[in-house]
């Protein structure tokens, strides 16, 4: 601390730069006084100042170097210094050490500071600009000079905001102008003018200024401007006229002038422009990683403006100073800037344009805006765009490979387009936890890639989460080389069709067979949904009917007397005395019989159904919803069943009576009255369980079953299941559009209830009257084998009178079959005239085989018209 007080900051800054060059101190004199102008500037630094940050730096960069001992040493010294007031600039102080120590060989960085201050200022006067090197570290600023008319005009221009990352060349580096070079003779400015001032700079020969406005002219120009006199009108040399337009002097110039100052003048506005875009947004979080990915790519293309203006703004200096003592006048020209800078204001224009189009704008709704705005016939253009887009859509593909290959979402500002709801429950993963955001998905990436690329992920999840599967998803799906920097983005978003693609293609299928694979093998995925055809959808034909057999009694009785166990015992047994008995144990455990909401009135028959409880994985394709479908197609089945079932008993019963009833000759017509409205029944019945079974349940099923087997997804899974049961709902008129068939069919469905009941009564009715004339013959024959008379005068008119009486009851017998197969025939005429108009092409075949005789469309002019001119149309007085 002594040494530093024994000596001026001048001496010490002209020692520093003859230890850096390693050359004498009159051989350092250009760069001394450039060092003095670095030194003495105004600008800020481009980075926080954080002297613990930087200390910790240091401290790193000695321990790479295995100098555990200086890294101690440098902690203790730098504890002293913090308690000692000596220095006011620590951190200066330490950010210029560590920027020495900063490793040459790293491209982004100033190899030699010797070579640096050697190229500092040029060999001679008449040299094209070059690249003024400097450290980025330290800021150029320049104090106050004088304008025109000696007024003080200020040109610190305030505090940088660049970004402090490495700057990537679209055009690849470019060579050290020769002029820099040690042993080469100054070329003009035409032989190289295309190379020097292109805009893209080479990375490791400059690094850009630091101020968020061009850079001022020098200290050592501060001589006043030598005007020309001309009548009223004052015009300026061209070097203080140049300096006047690139940082932003007053002055009054002829029209000529003053329309190409205009014009580049509309840099700084472009540049203003941008500059104000980056600032706003640079220091919001909620822009997100995308976002601020867009603000690195727009400093990197300011830093490439700095770097222009400092290589003209050097080239100006040198002119301006050997110019004025040689008497030449200056190269740089308003025309010639005019035309060096065209390049570099397009290049703005359309960063200026870029920004106003992608205002408001985050995420992957951002990097669309970008990749929209990159489909331009200019090359040039379009690959400045491309280059931009590389740099934005580098965290969005690091969030899509982390989700891909790991499942994880970590996406704090809403950017990616997966989305996740934490409030979802485990049971609803698949369904309701992760979706997509249509608004986030990037306009280069398709829908069908954004559905992969969430089904992958999910995937994952739901193995983990639901399936319990400890499996890594490295051993599912071995992950391939993500994008480890914007070049890697970059040259997948080449080929998007193709490394892409196949990327995303090759999780998706590796992903999903392995979830398919663990749904079958370890939860009978397959078995189960089998399960539901056989049980549910009354498949199994002989367990259904033996079920029928045993229930028959309990069902018939009152809904409010039954109760659950003992119609579980009755299933437990039918299941032992059927096929069912083979099926496996975890199919089996899970089928149960359920109760439903009991009205008044309801029999046994109206409450009784059969479950199927469904839990863990499998619930992700029986959801509820489908539960729900299932139960309601169970019960239209069941009671479909149950009218065959009825049909059936009435059928034996008009059989095994027939004979019986023979010696009743006054039953002939009830009977064969019965007859017939039972073979209508019968018909009918025959015809809906053949369209429900074959053309409904067997088509569907078989349909279902090709898609399973074809699925490459759960998701296809879930939708053939959905709609599989969607289409039967539908052709068993159970939706909404259907109501009025289905209560038709329901009120057929009743009337064969009451032609049950009727005929019943009427059997009844007969066989006790058959009962009672049997018995009164036996006895009649008994007497007169023991000699006696037969029956006595009195016991024969009570016989006859009975008789009588009996044969009074059969005219109502048969007005009440009359009524009935009134009733039922005119239902079955509306339900025909309905069906005729279906769009359901196969009800409308349904109706012809219901009515194969014509015998309703002879009753209905209605049902007269042919099929194909019925089709898609319904009647208008129904």
């Amino acid at each position: 601390m002594a040494a530093l007080d024994q000596k001026s900051p001048n001496v010490l800054l002209q020692s520093l730069c003859c230890r850096i060059t390693g050359k004498s101190e009159a051989e350092v004199a250009h760069q001394f006084q450039y060092a003095v102008r670095v030194v003495g500037s105004n600008y800020a630094p481009t980075i926080e100042r954080d002297e613990f940050l930087v200390s910790e730096k240091i401290k790193k960069e000695l321990l790479k170097q295995r100098r555990e001992g200086d890294a101690a040493l440098f902690s203790e010294l730098h504890r002293k210094l913090q308690t000692q007031g000596v220095l006011k600039h620590r951190w200066s102080v330490l950010y210029l050490l560590l920027s020495l120590c900063e490793d040459p060989r790293k491209p982004s960085r100033v190899g030699s500071y010797g070579a640096l201050f050697a190229q500092a200022l040029p060999r001679d006067a008449h040299s094209t600009p070059f690249y003024c090197t400097r450290p980025g570290s330290l800021p150029l600023s320049y104090p106050e000079r004088s304008g025109p008319g000696g007024v003080q005009i200020s040109t610190s221009m305030g505090t940088s905001g660049i970004s402090s990352l490495g700057v990537y060349s679209l055009n690849g580096p470019t060579p050290t102008p020769q002029p820099l070079l040690a042993g080469h003779p100054p070329q003009t400015a035409g032989q190289q003018l295309g190379s020097r001032l292109a805009w893209a700079l080479p990375n490791s020969s400059a690094l850009a200024p630091t101020s968020r406005a061009p850079l001022a002219p020098s200290p050592l120009s501060t001589r006043a401007p030598r005007p020309r006199h001309d009548g009223d009108l004052t015009e300026y040399r061209n070097g203080t006229l140049l300096e006047t337009i690139m940082f932003y002097y007053s002055v009054v110039l002829c029209k000529s002038l003053r329309d190409t100052s205009n014009r580049l003048a509309e840099l700084g506005w472009l540049h203003n422009k941008i500059r104000k875009y980056t600032d706003s947004r640079s220091l919001d979080r909620a822009f997100g990683l995308v976002g601020q990915s867009f603000c690195a790519s727009l400093h990197q293309e300011l830093k490439e403006y700095y770097r222009l203006l400092a290589v003209l703004h050097s080239q100006l200096q040198v002119e301006d100073d050997q110019g004025v003592n040689l008497g030449v006048e200056s190269s740089l020209t308003l025309r010639r800037l005019l035309v060096w800078t065209y390049d570099p204001k397009v290049r703005l224009k359309t960063l200026a344009a870029l920004v106003d189009f992608c205002q408001g704008r985050k995420g992957g709704e951002l990097a669309s805006a970008v990749h929209a705005y990159g489909k331009t016939g200019d090359p040039q253009m379009r690959a400045l765009v491309q280059h931009i887009l590389s740099l934005v859509s580098h965290p969005i593909l690091n969030f899509l490979y982390r989700w891909i290959y790991d499942g994880e979402l970590e996406d704090t500002y809403h950017e990616f387009f997966v989305a996740s709801d934490p409030t979802v429950k485990t049971d609803r993963l698949w369904h309701d936890k992760y979706s997509l955001r249509k608004s986030m998905i990037p306009t280069f990436i398709t829908m069908d890639q954004a559905r992969k690329v969430l089904l992958i992920g999910k995937s994952i999840n739901f193995l983990h989460q639901v399936c319990h599967d400890r499996t890594s998803p490295g051993k599912i799906t071995p992950a391939s080389k993500s994008t480890d920097s914007p070049k890697d983005a970059a040259e997948l978003l080449s080929d998007l069709e193709g490394a892409f693609q196949g990327k995303i293609d090759a999780a998706y299928f590796e992903t999903s067979k392995y979830l398919l694979n663990v749904l079958n093998q370890n939860y009978l995925l397959l078995e189960h949904l089998q399960a539901m055809r056989r049980y549910l959808l009354l498949g199994q034909g002989d367990f259904i009917r033996h079920l029928m057999d045993l229930l028959k009694p309990e069902l018939a009785r009152p809904a409010t007397t039954l109760y659950q166990h003992n119609l579980t015992g009755i299933l437990e047994t039918a299941v032992r005395a059927t096929n069912a008995q083979y099926d496996n144990a975890e199919i089996l455990k899970r089928l149960d019989v359920r109760l439903l909401e009991v009205s008044p009135g309801d029999t046994g028959w109206d409450v009784f159904s059969l479950d199927y409880h469904v839990e863990g994985p499998i619930a992700t394709v029986f959801t509820r919803e489908c539960m729900s479908h299932y139960l309601r197609v169970f019960n239209f089945l069941w009671r479909a069943k149950r009218m065959e079932y009825i049909l059936t008993d009435i059928w034996k019963g008009q059989m095994c009576n027939a004979k019986l009833l023979k010696s009743m000759p006054e039953l002939s017509g009830v009977l064969h009255q019965c007859h017939i409205l039972a073979n209508e029944m019968v018909h009918f019945i025959h015809q809906m369980q053949y369209y429900i079974t074959f053309e409904v349940l067997e088509c569907c099923w078989d349909e279902l079953w090709n898609k399973v087997e074809k699925a490459q997804d759960l998701d296809h899974i879930i939708a053939a299941h959905e709609g599989f049961l969607d289409s039967v709902i539908s052709r068993c008129l159970l939706d909404t559009n259907s109501r009025s068939l289905l209560n038709q069919l329901r009120a057929i469905f009743d009337q064969i209830i009451e032609f049950q009941s009727a005929q019943d009564s009427l059997y009844r009715s007969a066989l006790e009257e058959l009962t009672l004339r049997l018995q009164y013959e036996e006895r009649k024959k008994q007497r007169d084998s023991e000699g006696e008379w037969g029956v006595t005068a009195e016991q024969e008119a009570e016989e006859n009178r009975r008789i009588q009486e009996f044969q009074e009851t059969i005219p109502k017998m048969r007005s009440q079959l009359r009524i009935l197969t009134h009733f039922y025939q005119g239902i079955v005429q509306q339900f025909l005239v309905l069906i005729m108009t279906s769009p359901d092409e196969s009800l409308r075949f349904l109706s012809f085989r219901l009515d194969f005789n014509e015998h309703y469309r002879a009753r209905d002019p209605r049902l007269r018209a042919s099929l194909g001119a019925t089709r898609g149309r319904r009647p208008s007085n129904i």
